[in-house]
Parts: structure tokens; C-alpha cells; sequence
């Protein structure tokens, strides 16, 4: 397996910024977390389980999460080759929320390509996910690099986060079914925060800090700076979704519309809007409509009550603050600089 420090001294000239940093390192990664999973006693089970498993993780995406770890391991001066096994199980516990994310959503695309439970069939999609979340702490426990000490604290991380992402999970699939039209900019954030702040942000910092050695003053800003990063991933991930032009390419475009979800605009705007038009929001939010005409039409409505440009702003107000927190309490270094890159590239994706 090559290490976490070949894969990131195997170019000439470092990345500057966090794109670049995605760029230079998501495929090498890619393979990294993949080599972490197992093979089956029996050939069957690479048809029925690892196979299709892999294939769905090697269409990974940008790697952030591991890629963050790493850049908080360096930051607080640590080794980062002892990150390895947690940026991986962080990674694997991603497929596992995607793949059962996916279900429960009866989604159709994912990262341009159907969904495992399409290809595979639901019962097997779902042992899948479910391989994937044995993988976070079975992937950690086994790590020689690591002392028992270390083990105990990171898993403890990783039992956190499950719990919460499934928390947050819960009030998303819960508002939905239940026509939830009552739901508070503040709910909503609670959801967010929950559901995707703490795997995708707080935890991987927190947990590249404390493989790293660092204070507890250290894990804690870097754990800060993901919660608010983190949220401002996920409000810009839900802008992408009714807005982007590219993600309409790579998986159902407007989806968060079908599905009726509580996004930061939505919420906004049914507290905004009056009359015919909230009236008008709350029955194509209700109808599971994929007519592309209607989804614009809803759009057009969200513009209208500037929710759009709400959530927008939210996002930015966040990262902005966020960075100068983490200025005042993690040393100047290149992976801080990278770290405070990823802040404007998790709200500049629309730009």
C-alpha cells in the first residue's frame, strides 16, 4: 500500500490552493481508502458484495475527507501516515451514508452513474452500506500505527459522528414524510449540522489533530472550523442542486425539489413568501414532481423570495468568520493556508 507521506511528497510543486490540492492528490487517495477493503472467502462474495462495493467507491469524487485529515495531521505538526486508517473510515463512512442515502431517497444517479441499488438490487445495495460502516471502526482498530490510547479516542469520534449524521438523517427523511411545512431557519440548521457538518468537516479535522499529537485547544478549533465549514458545504451543496449547471450532468438535478427536502432556501422561503406563491411552493414540495418546467417554475419562486441569495450569503458569512477563528488558534503553516483554501472553495462552487 503506498503511504499517505509518498502520496503527498510525490509532486514537485505542492498545491497552493485547496482545488489543486483535490486535483493533485483525489485518485492517489482514492486508492489508498480502497485498499482498505477486504476480500471475501468465497468467490461469490466479490460478485454479491466487493466487487460492486468497489466500483462504487472508485467513483469517489474529490476525496476532501481524507484530504482534510491529512492537512490537519501536517497542521498540528504530526505524522501523517498515522492518519491513514482514520482518513479512510471517515471515507468509507461516506460510501456507506451514500449508498443507503440513495434508498432511502429512491434516487437514480450517483456521481453520473446509477444507483447500487438499481444495478444490484435493494437487498444487496443495502448489505453494501452496511460493509461500509463496519469498515469505519473495523479499519481504525486494526491500524498498527496506532496506540491503544489513540484507537479508543478516535473510535469514540466515529461513534459520534455516526450517531449525529443518522440524527440529522432522521429529521430530513422525518420532515419529508410528515409534510413538514413548519420547519424554522434554525431547524434547518440543526438538521445540517447534524446530518453532514460534524463527517463532513468537524470530525475529519478533529480527528487529523488528535492522531497528530495536538493539544486540546488545537483539536478543538480545528473541530469548530469543520462544524462551521461543514454547514456551509452542505447549505452550498443544496444551492448546487436547483441551481448548478454541471451537478445536473453528474446526478438528479432538482432532486431536493422531488423530494421535497427542508434545504436552507426552502425553509426561507415558506417562511417568505405569502399566498398563491407559498401555496404554490408547498404543492410542488408535496407532489414528488420531476416535470423540469414545474422544478424551474419553483426556482423561479425561491429567486423571487431571495432565498437564494439568503442561503448564499449565509454560507459565506460562515466561512468568513470561521477562517478567523482558525488564524487565532492553529500556527501559520502551508496546511493551514490549505485548510483556509478549503473554506472559499466549499461556498465559491457556484462561481
Amino acid at each position: 500500500m503506498e503511504t499517505a507521506s509518498s502520496i503527498l511528497n510525490s509532486v514537485k510543486t505542492p498545491p497552493h490552493t485547496f482545488e489543486e490540492y483535490l486535483d493533485c492528490y483525489a485518485n492517489k487517495v482514492g486508492e489508498l481508502v480502497n485498499s482498505y477493503i477486504p476480500q471475501g472467502s468465497h468467490e461469490d462474495m466479490a460478485r454479491y458484495l466487493y466487487d460492486p462495493l468497489m466500483r462504487f467507491s472508485e467513483n469517489g469524487g474529490k476525496r476532501h475527507r481524507p484530504l482534510i485529515c491529512f492537512a490537519a495531521c501536517i497542521a498540528v505538526g504530526g505524522n501523517v501516515d498515522r492518519a491513514m486508517s482514520a482518513a479512510a473510515a471517515i471515507e468509507h463512512f461516506q460510501t456507506a451514508a451514500l449508498i443507503h442515502d440513495d434508498i432511502a431517497d429512491d434516487a437514480e444517479l450517483r456521481r453520473g452513474k446509477p444507483c447500487l441499488h438499481l444495478t444490484e438490487g435493494l437487498g444487496l445495495a443495502i448489505n453494501m452500506g452496511d460493509l461500509g460502516l463496519m469498515l469505519v471502526n473495523g479499519t481504525v482498530i486494526k491500524d498498527p500505527m496506532l496506540d491503544d490510547a489513540t484507537k479508543v479516542r478516535v473510535v469514540n469520534e466515529l461513534i459520534d459522528m455516526t450517531k449525529r449524521t443518522i440524527e440529522g438523517q432522521a429529521l430530513d427523511i422525518g420532515w419529508a414524510r410528515d409534510e413538514r411545512y413548519d420547519i424554522t431557519p434554525e431547524d434547518y440548521l440543526v438538521m445540517a449540522t447534524h446530518k453532514t457538518a460534524h463527517y463532513s468537516g468537524a470530525v475529519p479535522l478533529a480527528i487529523g489533530a488528535i492522531v497528530g499529537g495536538a493539544t486540546d485547544a488545537e483539536v478543538e478549533a480545528l473541530r469548530n472550523y469543520g462544524l462551521d465549514t461543514g454547514l456551509a458545504f452542505q447549505i452550498q451543496d443544496d444551492l448546487l442542486n436547483i441551481i448548478g449547471k454541471e451537478e445536473s450532468t453528474k446526478k438528479d438535478f432538482r432532486n431536493d425539489i422531488t423530494e421535497g427536502k427542508r434545504t436552507l432556501v426552502v425553509v426561507h422561503a415558506l417562511h417568505t413568501l405569502e399566498g398563491a406563491d407559498r401555496a404554490r411552493l408547498v404543492e410542488v414540495l408535496s407532489s414528488k414532481e420531476r416535470d423540469p418546467e414545474v422544478l424551474a417554475e419553483v426556482v423561479e419562486l425561491l429567486d423571487r423570495a431571495g432565498s437564494i441569495d439568503y442561503a448564499r450569503s449565509y454560507a459565506e458569512n460562515l466561512t468568513s468568520i470561521a477562517k478567523n477563528r482558525l488564524r487565532e488558534m492553529v500556527e501559520p503553516s502551508d496546511a493551514r493556508d490549505l485548510l483556509e483554501s478549503m473554506a472559499d472553495w466549499f461556498v465559491n462552487r457556484l462561481k
